[in-house]
């Protein structure tokens, strides 16, 4: 693992990489090479603060979860019952246009990412009018204007679906609806129960929507890799941003962490809701989240590369078929990864976490992920 992780920073690929493997609460293995931030001269640490991006993704799985076991929600509820914006919205037909939802969108849909809210994107007008949206949500805040929880879901819930709720499976926007339905439902912005509910109790200092002014220096660089070399990534990408007055706290990509704060979450589901003798989530509730949730007809469209062999369901993949994936990783393991190539890998079976954490956009870092991953495994006697 040492050997792949320099190799990649030694190559150019990324400015900085570092990995933390657990089994069954021992550590087998932590490293780091490279940089943070190659223009400040800061080295990549175990500390090392990230962008998580759609990493985040799990932990707004778990709240949503953790309101359900309590009874606040009910995963059947319709989204218009906590966000009267996503009431009698409309579909995209490249035939006819608009045209009415046969049903609502509901808690379980957003969890699956089966509703039919897309991410920006130039392929379909629902992408395309999505784009402008957030663009003009990043534009607004420039001007100074507060654009909270609120204006963001307005907006998010202004364009059509890209297909009728429950129909297929697609990648987009659900995870932050998520985080405004937490909200509506306990009362609370989305930063604070996390905090309240899952940072506090699972010793994660550094984990939030924010960095605080006296970590930034902790905090890593993204960088994406150009005809010039890595640069830094200054793109808004889906109008994340870090600074202490920040107003929208997206569930789907904002927030930071460090590995060893992501490691007491991902040991919380891995030992069944539980952390250091403190129950977050009941044993069922972790169960639950970590199956498969996708039926044939809706695992169709999930055919990106890294979601060969896995199934889908509570904001995370869930693994199916080794052969497939071509992974030494047991049925069952589950996890999922971000934008900027940061991954996490949690196996019941094992009692196995593997984090790897980089900061570079770009899929050329698979294949080193992958390597890093059998190495994980054939480390276990």
């Amino acid at each position: 693992m040492d050997r792949i992780l320099r190799q990649e920073v030694e190559q150019g690929k990324v400015p900085g990489a570092s990995a933390l493997v657990l089994c069954r609460g021992e550590e087998l293995y932590f490293n780091a090479f490279g940089m943070a931030d190659m223009e400040q001269g800061i080295p990549m640490k175990r500390d090392t603060i990230i962008r998580l991006y759609s990493m985040s993704k799990p932990v707004t799985a778990a709240a949503v979860m953790l309101l359900a076991e309590r009874g606040e929600l009910d995963l059947w509820d319709p989204v218009s019952n906590y966000l009267p914006c996503f009431k009698d919205q409309r579909v995209w037909s490249d035939l006819s246009g608009e045209i009415p939802a046969l049903r609502e969108n509901t808690i379980y849909d957003l969890l699956n990412m089966t509703s039919g809210i897309p991410y920006p994107d130039e392929q379909n007008e629902p992408g395309r009018r999505m784009d402008r949206a957030v663009r003009e949500l990043i534009a607004r805040r420039e001007r100074g204007e507060r654009v909270d929880t609120r204006a963001c879901m307005e907006a998010i819930a202004s364009v059509p679906l890209c297909f009728q709720p429950g129909d297929t499976w697609m990648y987009g926007f659900s995870a932050d609806v998520l985080g405004g339905v937490v909200e509506a439902a306990s009362g609370k912005t989305f930063g604070t129960f996390l905090r309240e509910e899952l940072f506090e109790p699972l010793e994660m200092p550094d984990t939030g929507f924010f960095v605080p002014r006296d970590k930034l220096e902790r905090f890593a660089c993204s960088y994406e890799l150009t005809d010039k070399g890595l640069q830094p990534l200054r793109e808004s990408h889906l109008g994340e941003y870090y600074g202490e007055d920040v107003a929208f706290e997206s569930g789907g990509a904002g927030l930071v962490s460090t590995l060893d704060d992501y490691s007491h979450f991902a040991s919380m589901l891995l030992n069944g809701g539980k952390f250091r003798g403190k129950k977050i989530l009941g044993r069922k509730t972790v169960e639950f989240m970590t199956k498969n949730r996708l039926n044939e007809r809706q695992k169709k469209t999930a055919i990106w590369d890294s979601m060969k062999g896995y199934g889908y369901g509570c904001l995370m993949r869930v693994l199916e078929d080794p052969g497939a994936a071509g992974l030494n990783a047991s049925p069952g393991e589950f996890g999922w990864d971000g934008w900027t190539g940061n991954y996490v890998s949690i196996d019941p079976t094992e009692g196995l976490i593997f984090l790897y954490f980089i900061q570079r956009h770009g899929d050329d870092t698979a294949a080193a992920l992958r390597r890093l991953r059998m190495a994980s495994y054939g480390a276990l006697e």
